[in-house]
Formats: structure tokens, C-alpha cells, sequence
């Protein structure tokens, strides 16, 4: 029974990730919240139905790819190089303030390494864009200049946190701190310039075949292809998280005529299967299994500080560039989810010894009211 135990997980999970997904629709709140919900139900923190497998976890990292791809698809070239630059300084703010304030929180609870602390700043830095790009999907808002801004500065931030990654983690190994960082600074940018040459090569020929078999499933097919094939070149041989790669090759493929035919096609696998298990995944990773009064309290701070430098930090930085309030709320609201990329951080600090495991409760709590809170209040900014 344990060998097709799969699929009754999968089973359970979509079928609940469609109920609560429908529920949150009609209570107004976008229908990730609801999968989210859905995975927090079925999983160890309540009722314990499905836990976490590998296999789980690979459905749930193809789902975020897929989402980042149809994210690179779907934006808008012209306003990626108006935003571009702003994008960029609101990413470098929207790290620096939650960096100080999380890692400040830290060691007034704990005191101790002072690196510790920092790693804990570090882990908030980061902007998990999957979360805020289904909610402007779902919104129709992922083309216009802020959903733009938004996605530019969530990637930016996700490259600027591994580059900060690995300086606390050079600074903890005490030597080669600087020989580790500028390795990987050459390894972003020969990621970007070499992503960029080859990609017009790769357009070149994409184009070739959308103008000879248009409106086909090869073209989707091949599409899909590139796709995972990018996202595995930039975390295997230059150390950068899979959806950038992913997000990059939606980006050189986004002047294709039959963009919105290949998103459209990707988007049946991506809706139906893979994106509710990776909103779902998030819900199975949550336990409060070891949470004590002081946890208790340092969690719901932590949570809050994560939230709030965000909202300071990006939303700050964007009024100061002449967003209006409220765009710059919008911005704001859009960089505060947390998601893969706080796991991974955690994940690697925990290996290093600069985190211990209880602490993932605190992390995982972030993760779940961040992409609860983040489309809801997203919704509501652009409805208000």
C-alpha cells in the first residue's frame, strides 16, 4: 500500500486545494489562500493526513518553476526596462531593512553569535515572488508597471540574498569569506550574460518555429523545455535559485506571437496539478510541534518585523523613486511573502550551525501568514 500511498495524497491534496481554493474565491480572498489553507488542514499541524514526501516536495518545485516561467512570459519588456533600475534600488532597500530589523530581533531574544543573528536578518530578505505573482495573475496586474516593478525587484532580491548568503556563511567558515563572495558575484553575472547571449540564439529559433508550426503543441512543448533546461543550468552550474532560471527563459520568450497560446497551454498542467501542490506544500511544512512561550512570542514578531520592513523598505524606497502611495503600498505589499527561498536559506544555515531546528517553526509560521496575508491585502490594495 505504501508504494501507491501518491496517490492518495495527490488525491487528497488537489481535491482540498480545489474546495478551499473555490471557498476563498467566494469569501473573497484570492484561491491560493484556500490551497494554502487546504495543505495547513490535511497536513502534521492539524489532522495529519498527508506528510511531506520527496515526491511531494519535486511536484511542488515543478509548480513554482512553472509559475515563474508563465511569470517571464507574461511580462511586458518595455516596462521591465522603464522599471528596471528602480526595481534594483528597491530590491538593494527591501533587503538591507529587513536584514537590520530581523537580525536586531534575534539578538535581543538570544543574544549570543552575533552571526546568528545576522543569518536570521538573512533569511527575511529574501521576497518569495511566486506567491505575490499568482495573486497579480489572478488579478490580471502582472504586465502593468508596478506588477513589473514588483517581479523585477523579487528576482534582484532573490540574487542580492544569495550573494548575502554567502558572506555570513564565509564569515562563520572564518577564511575565504572574500575569495566565496566574489566566486559567486562572477557566477551571477556570467549567469545573466551568458542566460542573455545564448537566449537571443535560442529566440532566434523559437521564432523560426512559431512562424513555420504556429498554434502547436511543439511549440509549448519546446518552450517547456527551454524552460527546465535554464532552471537547471543556473542552480547546477552557477548557484542561483531554479526559478530565476525559469523567470529568465519566460523573458526571452515573451516577444513570441504565440506567447499567449504557450502560456495558455502551460497554464492547464500548472493550474490543475502543479501550482495547488506547491501552495498546498507550503501548509504540510508547518508543525508547532516544539513551540514554547518564548518561541511563541519571538514568532509572532518575527513575523510581524518581516512583514513590516518589507511595507518600509520597498514601499519606502518606491515612493522616494515618485510611485504614488498608493503604488507604493502596492509595491510594499507585494514584496512581503516569504516561500522557498527563506527555506533554502534556512536549510543551508541549519547545515553550517548557525541555526538550530526549532527555529524553523518561527520560519515556517513567516512562510504561511505571509502568503496567506500578502494576496489578500494585494487584492485589497487594488480595490480600494
Amino acid at each position: 500500500m505504501d508504494s501507491v500511498r501518491y496517490l492518495l495524497d495527490l488525491a487528497l491534496l488537489l481535491f482540498s486545494a480545489k474546495v478551499f481554493g473555490l471557498l476563498a474565491k467566494r469569501l473573497g480572498a484570492p484561491e491560493i489562500v484556500g490551497e494554502i489553507v487546504a495543505g495547513l488542514l490535511l497536513g502534521p499541524a492539524i489532522l495529519g493526513f498527508v506528510t511531506e514526501t520527496d515526491f511531494l516536495e519535486k511536484m511542488a518545485e515543478i509548480g513554482v518553476i512553472m509559475l515563474m516561467f508563465e511569470a517571464g512570459l507574461g511580462t511586458n519588456l518595455e516596462e521591465l526596462r522603464k522599471t528596471g533600475v528602480k526595481a534594483t534600488i528597491i530590491a538593494c532597500v527591501g533587503v538591507a531593512v529587513p536584514l537590520a530589523l530581523g537580525g536586531g530581533l534575534f539578538y535581543l531574544f538570544y543574544g549570543g553569535d552575533p552571526i546568528s543573528a545576522i543569518f536570521m536578518g538573512t533569511i527575511i530578505s529574501a521576497t518569495s515572488v511566486s506567491i505575490t505573482v499568482a495573486a497579480l495573475k489572478e488579478l490580471g496586474k502582472l504586465s502593468d508597471e508596478v506588477g513589473t516593478t514588483i517581479t523585477g525587484a523579487a528576482i534582484i532580491d532573490d540574487v542580492i540574498g544569495i550573494v548575502v548568503l554567502t558572506i555570513v556563511l564565509g564569515m562563520k567558515g572564518g577564511s575565504g569569506s572574500s575569495g566565496n563572495v566574489g566566486m559567486v558575484l562572477l557566477k551571477v553575472v556570467l549567469f545573466f550574460a551568458i542566460t542573455i547571449v545564448s537566449g537571443i540564439l535560442v529566440y532566434k529559433v523559437m521564432k523560426l518555429l512559431d512562424k513555420y508550426y504556429p498554434h502547436t503543441r511543439r511549440v509549448p512543448i519546446a518552450s517547456l523545455c527551454y524552460c527546465f533546461l535554464l532552471a537547471f543550468a543556473a542552480e547546477a552550474f552557477f548557484g542561483i535559485a531554479d526559478i530565476t532560471g525559469a523567470y529568465m527563459a519566460g523573458v526571452i520568450l515573451c516577444n513570441l506571437s504565440d506567447r499567449d497560446y504557450i502560456e495558455k497551454k502551460i497554464d492547464i498542467s500548472s493550474y490543475m496539478v502543479f501550482a495547488p501542490l506547491f501552495f498546498t506544500g507550503i501548509g504540510l511544512k508547518t508543525s508547532f510541534g516544539s513551540m514554547d512561550a518564548k518561541l511563541l512570542i519571538f514568532s509572532i514578531l518575527f513575523v510581524i518585523v518581516a512583514l513590516i520592513s518589507k511595507v518600509i523598505g520597498c514601499g519606502g524606497s518606491a515612493r522616494l523613486l515618485g510611485f504614488d502611495k498608493k503604488d507604493s503600498l502596492k509595491i510594499g505589499i507585494g514584496m512581503m511573502s516569504r516561500g522557498e527561498v527563506a527555506l533554502i536559506t534556512a536549510q543551508e544555515g541549519l547545515a553550517a550551525g548557525l541555526l538550530t531546528s526549532q527555529f524553523f517553526t518561527a520560519i515556517i509560521l513567516l512562510i504561511l501568514v505571509s502568503s496567506i496575508v500578502t494576496p489578500i491585502c494585494l487584492k485589497k490594495s487594488y480595490t480600494t
